[in-house]
């Protein structure tokens, strides 16, 4: 038998507090968070990862807007950052941090935005494997083939004019060649994702999705100081089930 071992009580607990100035978050207006991260009302330190302490990543509920920003440390252990949000409506925090020694952790947050700006755009749910930002095309070449249940690649290029960029011209953003994320639709799941290298691809990266169905993703990358965000729709498909957590007969 395979049990799960106990909570010894070793694992620590942490906590993300998240204040707002002002209390009520109005569209179209500058807001400033308050976020700190606490282990038994002591603020945690945080180690420093892809070159950042705190990454702050905001969508809005339909999956439509989206934002990446980090946080700035203060004397005190906790992090500021402003955020104006278009429009009105609910919307998604993902804290994503690493406290000294500890496991890295993402935590989710909810909030509500007022304000009379509410046309939202609402999601168009077909595939979207092709998306550009100021002259460049970025393509996920296997966005149709994407399967939970194994370790997904995930293939991209980047073009301008129709011919793919060269190599030397993708700078590094946040220590890679690029930055991503996915968020399911159905149950806001994140995957933070961060590129690896690879001579096939100019964006490679390689990620476990655990749940079927329509993802949004979002990739940054860097060329001539700028970023640029680009964005995707796809939908995974159910993979095969593999032996972990199944320890019945193993499949290669």
């Amino acid at each position: 038998m395979n049990l799960v071992p106990e909570n010894k009580g070793t694992a620590k607990h942490f906590d993300v507090i998240i204040s707002s100035e002002p209390e009520v978050i109005e569209a179209g207006k500058s807001t400033q968070f308050k976020i700190i991260v606490k282990n038994e009302d002591k603020v945690v330190s945080l180690e420093e990862v892809h070159e950042m302490k705190m990454h702050l990543l905001v969508v809005n509920e339909e999956l439509t807007w989206f934002d990446h920003i980090h946080p700035i440390e203060q004397e005190d252990g906790s992090y500021l950052i402003d955020e104006i949000f278009p429009t009105a409506g609910d919307y998604l925090f993902f804290v994503d941090y690493k406290p000294e020694n500890e496991e890295g952790n993402v935590y989710k947050h909810s909030l509500n935005v007022v304000g009379n700006t509410t046309e939202i755009a609402q999601l168009d749910t077909n595939a979207k494997f092709e998306s550009e930002s100021d002259g460049y095309t970025a393509r996920i070449l296997n966005g149709a083939d994407l399967k939970t249940n194994t370790s997904q690649p995930l293939q991209f290029e980047i073009l301008k004019d129709g011919n793919k960029i060269n190599d030397d011209e993708l700078q590094n953003y946040l220590g890679a060649k690029a930055h991503i994320v996915m968020i399911s639709q159905a149950e806001k799941e994140f995957l933070h994702i961060h590129p690896m290298s690879n001579e096939s691809y100019q964006i490679y990266a390689e990620t476990l999705i655990k749940k079927p169905g329509l993802y949004r993703m979002w990739m940054q990358f860097k060329i001539s100081n700028k970023v640029h965000t680009v964005d995707f729709t796809v939908h995974v498909a159910e993979g095969n089930k593999t032996s972990e957590g199944h320890n019945h007969h193993h499949k290669h």
